[in-house]
């Protein structure tokens, strides 16, 4: 009788504004309130500023020669003008034929090195959760590449892959003519994903390593007693344990990738059309022509920004819906 009354009374409660909400929330956290402040201006001029603007930007005709600008004493004020959909239009059908395929290769590139790089820092991982001589310092030496600088490591990779390179030397001590990696197009996509991958193994591997110490050793234990092979054992106790940390690291490790600026332009800069992903063709856009477009440029920030969102909505249901399945 008591829940029927207090559900009945839950029903009939008007529900307070957002407003009023926030007024409250403010009245009891206040000092939470002040402590989030300075953040929250720091991300407004740096983040939500640039985003409105680029978003503005998209919906018009703008480039270096129509956008104001001051010089001297003079100011020209903006000369250009509301379009509307235009350029995503003229993106979205492939008018200038540029966007779908570096589309396709952006995926194709972040499907490769997404999954590499877990693969092999999982392997990583595992290896270095057993006991063995010397551990620590093999973790030392794998967690390297993600300490030194990214631009450092590019740019020592492009000294390896060039045509007198270490890699060419030694596929020719093998009497195998190693391919042109920074300038033939599919050998720039190989090399692309294999230094992606030297960078971004040792954070999935170390992030990894943390999930699997969280195991508890029992469940290892059990299943060895129940007869259990060592397979059994990482497919039904160790995978199952690093889900959380698993699904964190592969929604990071694509963002990431899909974002990845200095490994494309750091190793091959923009003039290798092939091997551009979306990130790099926009800056291409704002940078590499003249005039330069800025609205073109800006339209395809925005695009890159909602397929990650959407691709975010879409995982984050999928996991969601999993662990409910996993739980029932």
């Amino acid at each position: 009788m008591t829940v029927a009354v207090q559900g009945e009374t839950a029903r009939t409660t008007p529900r307070t504004g957002l407003l009023h909400r926030i007024k409250h929330s403010y009245d009891r956290y206040w000092y939470a309130w002040a402590m989030c402040l300075p953040v929250v201006l720091v991300l407004g001029a740096v983040v939500g500023y640039p985003l409105v603007q680029g978003i503005h930007l998209s919906f018009t005709d703008a480039t270096s020669r129509n956008v104001g600008r001051t010089i001297g004493a003079n100011h020209i004020p903006d000369t250009y003008h509301w379009v509307g959909l235009r350029n995503y239009t003229d993106i979205l059908t492939g008018a200038n034929n540029q966007f779908w395929p570096h589309l396709v290769w952006t995926i194709g590139w972040t499907v490769a090195c997404v999954a590499l790089t877990y693969a092999i820092g999982l392997a990583l991982a595992v290896v270095l959760n057993r006991d063995m001589r010397a551990r620590g310092l093999y973790r030392m030496l794998l967690i390297l590449p993600w300490a030194v600088p990214t631009f450092v490591t590019i740019f020592a990779w492009r000294l390896v892959l060039a045509d007198d390179g270490a890699v060419n030397q030694l596929l020719g001590l093998a009497h195998i003519t190693g391919p042109s990696w920074l300038s033939d197009p599919l050998a720039q996509k190989a090399a692309a994903v294999g230094v992606n991958i030297w960078c971004g193994v040792p954070f999935m591997m170390v992030s990894l390593l943390g999930g699997l110490q969280a195991i508890p050793g029992e469940l290892h234990e059990a299943a060895e007693m129940d007869g259990a092979t060592p397979w059994q054992r990482f497919v039904h106790v160790t995978l199952p344990g690093l889900r959380p940390v698993s699904s964190t690291v592969i929604l990071l490790g694509v963002i990431w990738t899909f974002n990845q600026f200095n490994v494309i332009f750091l190793l091959f800069g923009t003039n290798s059309d092939s091997v551009q992903i979306l990130v790099t063709y926009a800056y291409k856009l704002f940078f590499g022509r003249q005039p330069q477009d800025y609205a073109s440029s800006a339209a395809v920030g925005i695009l890159c920004l909602s397929l990650l969102v959407v691709f975010t909505s879409v995982y984050r249901r999928w996991l969601k819906r999993n662990d409910e399945g996993v739980l029932a």
